[in-house]
């Protein structure tokens, strides 16, 4: 877009337009705000007190100017990268707009439909004002806080969002740097873990105070006007590298079918399909078609059907930076009030997550059909989370954890899919090494190991997936979160699907049958019960008798597949 365009639309100050930024300095801003992102981040991480923020990174963060366009992020979960302009914009209108916003104050926001997720996704929203008088933009924060008052701590089985956790929607937490102590009160009341929580706001806090003060830095340093030229340059960059990507692919209307296991409440599978069309450099994601808003929490805010989708695109289409504003200008995003991908108040949004990550898996399928090579086969489909709480038995201290499990990756015209890698839509999430774990919590861990076979076949073939096993050692409950328990990641140019799907298996230590599950709240584990949880592999891409025989044959040494599985899908190695 032109210099003329932002200024016709008010992007850009009139008084930048008369000087000129060259792209050293475009590249140098460009850094600094990234730079500003990453010192939140730390901020965060290093002041947080759940395990959840500081070990898995359930959290984002990001900068925004006064026109909600995100200027900068720091690696966090992709899945809330797409949806804080959201958050940022419905705050702000919910306090009664910019003018009732003042330095200091910051802005605490978990409304689902505005925020795109469920409420323990609470967002920290902080205006920057430079010389206490002119509104730059915003420093913005969503984290997960372990439990806000919900009917249990996670779920999988809400009817309607006033069950799913106290709502906070648009309240400052902050007025002219002091705190409102009603509003802190209110936050800790409603939580089973106040002291975790309490620590998160003050690290929530903490971090958009320190992107504020590090904005204004910028901005100090190169002045007002060579600092929003080179915002209008880098955000023109954003845009021209993903437009040059979809110049490439055919102009066309592909559609990709999909499916939930079920919407939390009813067992039947939920089918849906997603329409991607590309025309010159612009695309279109169409959702109409989806169904109608569900009775249970699969139900995905527009925000997060938005966030979806961008991260969709970047990860295809980015040119491997960190995503700003200008990279989502081409995307347009098609929805369908009062579907499970737009639903409308009070359906329940608990697990909001589950359907983008279908959906992400839908687009790269959908733009398969108009370039193969563009796209991996699929993966295995989800996040596999599993959330724990309870209470030590030595002192009596409530506890809690939750994060999201690694599955196979698709292979891919390039090579074979990666091993045990968290899912695209939270793919900056860590995975916490079991000595941490059983260091802090009343578990054990007697498995945890890659799965033979469970990639799909092909010349190239798909990832392999995981199986723990935790050995409960104090009573406790869990919550899984596990989708493609039924529908296998799909093969890609010939290539064979996954053999082996998600689920979770508990085994109690008296006589009850063993349990297996997909999605489940609150289940009660008692001390010497196994949790085992699976995690699928990735589909295969390419004919299965291209793959070189060496390959199979070190695949066969290294463990990743067992003799009789290459028997029966590369018998060209034995022939």
């Amino acid at each position: 877009m032109t210099l003329k365009e932002n200024l016709a639309r008010g992007e850009l100050p009139a008084m930048a337009a008369t000087v000129e930024v060259d792209p050293i300095t475009t590249e140098i801003v460009r850094h600094g705000l990234s730079s500003a992102a990453e010192q939140m981040k730390r901020t965060l991480v290093r002041t947080a007190f759940s395990p959840v923020i500081y070990e898995a990174h359930d959290f984002a963060v990001a900068i925004y100017d006064h026109r909600y366009r995100m200027l900068a992020q720091a690696l966090g979960l992709p899945i809330f990268m797409g949806t804080l302009s959201f958050c940022v914009e419905a705050a702000v209108e919910a306090v009664g707009g910019e003018e009732a916003l003042e330095a200091g104050d910051i802005i605490l926001y978990n409304l689902p439909y505005g925020s795109g997720s469920h409420p323990q996704d609470a967002a920290f929203i902080m205006p920057v004002f430079w010389r206490e008088e002119e509104l730059l933009g915003y420093t913005a924060i969503k984290g997960h806080w372990l439990d806000i008052g919900g009917k249990q701590p996670y779920c999988t089985n809400t009817i309607d969002v006033l069950q799913e956790g106290t709502v906070f929607p648009g309240v400052k937490i902050y007025e002219r740097g002091e705190r409102v102590d009603g509003i802190y009160r209110i936050a800790l009341a409603n939580s089973r873990i106040p002291k975790m929580v309490a620590g998160d706001i003050n690290a929530e806090v903490a971090g958009v105070r320190t992107g504020a003060k590090a904005l204004l830095q910028i901005v100090e340093r190169y002045g007002k006007e060579r600092f929003w030229r080179a915002v209008e340059h880098m955000l023109d960059h954003g845009e021209r590298v993903v437009r040059a990507y979809f110049e490439r692919i055919p102009d066309g209307r592909y559609v990709a079918c999909s499916q939930m296991d079920d919407n939390g409440i009813d067992d039947s599978v939920v089918p849906f399909e997603i329409a991607v069309e590309v025309e010159g450099s612009n695309i279109r994601i169409d959702y109409s078609a989806a169904p109608d808003q569900q009775s249970g929490p699969i139900n995905c805010p527009r925000p997060s059907t938005v966030s979806a989708s961008r991260v969709a695109i970047s990860m295809l289409a980015g040119g491997t930076e960190m995503p700003n504003e200008g990279h989502f200008r081409s995307i347009e995003v098609v929805t369908r009030v009062g579907s499970m991908f737009e639903p409308i108040y009070p359906a329940p949004c608990f697990l909001y997550a589950w359907p983008t990550f279908q959906a992400i898996e839908a687009i790269f399928r959908a733009i398969a059909q108009a370039d193969s090579k563009a796209v991996p086969a699929g993966s295995g489909g989800d996040a596999c989370a599993l959330v724990w709480w309870g209470v030590r038995e030595a002192t009596g201290e409530p506890w809690g954890d939750g994060y999201p499990t690694p599955v196979g990756q698709g292979g891919h015209c390039n090579g074979d899919g990666a091993n045990a890698v968290i899912h695209y839509g939270e793919s900056s999430c860590r995975f916490p090494p079991a000595e941490v774990w059983e260091a802090r919590f009343p578990w054990l861990i007697e498995k945890f190991e890659l799965v033979p076979d469970s990639g799909g076949p092909g010349k190239y073939r798909g990832g392999l997936g995981l199986h723990q096993i935790y050995r409960i050692l104090e009573e406790c409950f869990v919550t899984p979160t596990i989708e493609r328990t039924k529908l296998a990641a799909w093969g890609l140019e010939g290539g064979g699907d996954s053999e082996f799907l998600n689920g979770v298996k508990i085994s109690y230590p008296d006589e009850r049958p063993a349990l297996q599950v997909g999605k489940a709240t609150g289940l009660k584990l008692p001390k010497g019960a196994t949790l085992e949880l699976y995690c699928s592999g990735g589909g295969g891409y390419g004919p299965s008798s291209e793959r070189r025989r060496e390959v199979v044959l070190a695949d066969i040494a290294d463990g990743y597949i067992t003799e009789e599985h290459a028997r029966r899908h590369y018998p060209q190695v034995f022939d």
